[in-house]
């Protein structure tokens, strides 16, 4: 497993990488990696049967562009291989949110409907908490079907910075 550390808008980053038989991005932290190495590590040895992590910069380098281009404005869809891991509930979801557009939101009830389970809100939400790869697989973009923002793994100040980053909010409204 392979991590470097970016500094954003949103403080510093932490991405992780995969080289195995899915490589790609595989891990978004907000926090330097001395602050999230226990929750990497015990992770990556659910998913992976490993804890070790190498700091690799030139792994990561394509992944820090985007997100740099990202926060400098000139990049609305990412594009890098992913690996994602998680029950396949999970998954489902968090490929439903890459379906959503650089500006616009969805609500969790409309991400159930549009995977085919309409009464599973809270299973949704649930999977969005556990977003490895926040940012790039883009749950900040969901919200409270009342347009409430609700949760966020970053914390509501980041959500709403990346919700007024991408146009949606304006003085803290949607």
């Amino acid at each position: 497993m392979k991590y470097d550390e970016i500094k954003s808008p949103i403080g510093v980053l932490t991405l992780g990488w995969s080289g195995g038989e899915q490589p790609g991005l595989c891990h978004v932290e907000f926090g330097g990696f001395a602050d999230v190495e226990r929750e990497l590590s015990n992770w990556s040895k659910r998913w992976y049967s490993t804890v070790q992590w190498q700091r690799d910069p030139e792994a990561l380098s394509e992944a820090a562009a985007q997100l740099q281009d990202y926060f400098a404005g000139t990049r609305e869809r990412f594009d890098m291989p992913l690996a994602l891991r998680g029950t396949p509930f999970q998954v489902k979801v968090w490929q439903a949110l890459l379906e959503v557009p650089f500006g616009e939101t969805r609500s969790y009830k409309q991400i159930a409907e549009r995977i085919g389970a309409p009464k599973a809100v809270r299973a949704v939400g649930g999977s969005n908490n556990r977003n490895p790869v926040p940012l790039i697989v883009p749950c900040h973009r969901i919200i409270g079907s009342g347009g409430a923002l609700v949760g966020y793994g970053g914390g509501l100040d980041i959500k709403t910075y990346l919700l007024q980053h991408e146009g949606i909010m304006s003085g803290g409204a949607l």
